[in-house]
């Protein structure tokens, strides 16, 4: 589970809480499923990437199977601060699950947020926005039997049709003892439609412990308007980071050494092809053409990706 498959350079270890009130807005990488693994949370760390977030993990599944811990948790020395987020409708299995990661992480999220039809009908997610209780328990489960005070329990949360539930619920979980609340600016129901950075703003307002804008941040300029239109204390990124890993240092489209430092990391990584192929056409999207995309997207083994790269990029 925590092998030590390479020893990345190793990173002044903060405590997320000391990124939160450093008075510097925290750049997060998101949950990905799939994604956000060691080798792609090794490659946006060294692009000024503050926080990184774990995959969401089911944690019954973590807490029972000794396969499931192993391939869903993968770490190293270099890999922090670091968050692991799972999806939970029990208090003890959250707390079971987090006592697993304690010594490996800096702090646990509860999903409280993605839509996906499976993870509502399991009673995982977004349908937790409306079981404020709920989340209390879960949370105070973990508080009282973790022993170390420095680690993090978060939430991360859609917002209801209703913003006055989301106030209520981002009030409740502050009393709870929360330590910061990651707000996607949507409702459940809308996927693609505008984020609402105008609630995000009145729910900062309404606490006082620090909160997280998620939703249709693709650039740094993105990044920044956001926290000026919200106040938010961080902004946490997924597609715009998949797309241009490099985005949190400034570039407006990924650098070639970007492209360089990926193939590094995840061929050191032992990363799958697919996962290792699927993040360079994210990454290339922008500074490809469409015939180039056509060669490049059905290549199907890592020697063919590697002689692309080196015939057409010098990588």
């Amino acid at each position: 589970m925590i092998g030590d498959i390479v020893e990345t350079k190793q990173c002044q270890v903060k405590d997320p809480m000391d990124l939160f009130h450093s008075g510097q807005v925290v750049k997060i990488c998101a949950p990905m499923v799939r994604y956000s693994k060691l080798a792609f949370r090794t490659l946006v760390r060294k692009y000024s990437c503050d926080l990184c977030y774990t995959p969401m993990i089911v944690a019954a599944d973590f807490v029972r199977s000794a396969k499931a811990r192993d391939s869903e948790f993968t770490t190293n020395k270099g890999d922090r601060p670091l968050i692991v987020q799972f999806a939970a409708k029990e208090a003890q299995v959250l707390c079971d699950a987090a006592r697993i990661v304690c010594p490996f992480a800096d702090g646990i999220d509860l999903n409280c947020g993605c839509p996906q039809r499976w993870a509502m009908s399991e009673g995982y997610g977004a349908c937790l926005i409306n079981k404020p209780e709920l989340i209390r328990d879960m949370v105070r489960h973990v508080r009282n039997q973790i022993d170390n005070p420095g680690f993090s329990v978060s939430i991360k949360i859609r917002i209801h049709e209703d913003l006055k539930r989301t106030v209520d619920l981002c009030q409740k979980a502050e009393a709870t003892g929360v330590s910061w609340i990651t707000v996607h600016g949507r409702s459940v129901q809308e996927r693609h439609q505008p984020v609402h950075y105008d609630a995000i703003k009145i729910i900062k307002q309404s606490i006082s412990i620090p909160i997280v804008a998620n939703g249709d941040i693709k650039t740094l300029k993105d990044a920044e308007n956001v926290h000026h239109l919200t106040g938010a204390d961080g902004i946490m990124v997924a597609r715009g980071l998949l797309a241009n890993p490099a985005m949190f240092a400034g570039y407006e489209e990924t650098p070639l050494e970007c492209i360089q430092d990926w193939v590094d990391i995840a061929l050191e990584h032992g990363t799958p092809f697919t996962c290792f192929h699927h993040h360079l056409m994210y990454m290339m999207e922008r500074i490809t053409s469409k015939h180039e995309k056509k060669v490049f997207n059905v290549l199907s083994s890592t020697s063919a990706v590697l002689d692309y790269l080196n015939d057409h990029y010098g990588v």
